[in-house]
């Protein structure tokens, strides 16, 4: 498999994002090298972590015109205690965590880039990162569209009735399956704007270029989908 070709100027730096009572962040952020303001877009990791798959999401949102913010929740500590906290966040209390309360904080740090228009927020996020950014699509008022990749619902689903703008990408051959349609049927009910798409014989994790389940096909359609989403409701 050979890794998406980019084209583009761009400027990538680590940056440090502050928690209160905690040590920062780690993150990756990719703007675009232009002088007018961009719409910022969090990206949100999986379980392993803010690879360079990761990274190199943030640097294709960076060449398409957005300011990109690529965070390590597992910062700060010993990875497996913060990843049993991050996913522990998740799974029991998925709309109020400490996961959460760092991406919000991430948020707040890019709405404070001046280069960046601080009424165009979107989230990307893929598994576990998926699930946090559905997380934030219900509770997060500054986030105008999500993109989760393979990931949990919200629970209550209810939530989605409060929910911005979602365009979700799934995999056939994965658990995320079912969610996926429960996810549809929901926001129709909620009247949510949505592009729900469930990719035929994918299986988890097919987004990631360097992995093994890597469909190139279900990832060059889901990231046009997810860029013509974006660019309807961030630019």
């Amino acid at each position: 498999m050979s890794p998406v070709a980019l084209t583009g100027s761009t400027t990538s730096q680590a940056v440090s994002i502050a928690r209160r009572g905690r040590q920062p962040l780690d993150a990756y952020f990719v703007r675009p090298a232009v002088p007018a303001q961009t719409a910022g877009v969090l990206v949100i990791h999986e379980i392993s972590g803010l690879t360079d798959h990761i990274r190199r999401v943030a640097d294709r949102l960076g060449v398409q015109g957005y300011s990109a913010l690529a965070v390590d929740l597992f910062s700060g500590g010993n990875r497996a205690v913060c990843l049993l906290r991050v996913m522990a966040g998740l799974m029991l209390r998925p709309l109020d965590n400490s996961g959460l309360r760092d991406l919000q904080e991430s948020i707040a740090w890019l709405k404070q880039r001046p280069q960046i228009d601080s009424a165009r927020i979107g989230v990307i996020g893929f598994c576990m990162g998926g699930g946090y950014a559905l997380a934030l699509a219900c509770v997060d008022g500054d986030i105008k569209a999500a993109a989760p990749f393979y990931a949990m619902n919200p629970r209550p689903l209810s939530a989605l009735a409060e929910a911005c703008p979602i365009v979700g990408s799934y995999p056939e051959k994965d658990f995320t399956k079912k969610g996926a349609e429960r996810l549809g049927r929901a926001l129709t009910d909620y009247a949510v704007t949505h592009d729900i798409k469930i990719y035929p014989g994918a299986r988890h994790s097919f987004f990631n270029d360097q992995g093994k389940a890597y469909d190139a096909a279900a990832a060059r359609d889901s990231w046009e989908r997810t860029l013509r989403f974006f660019e309807e409701h961030l630019q």
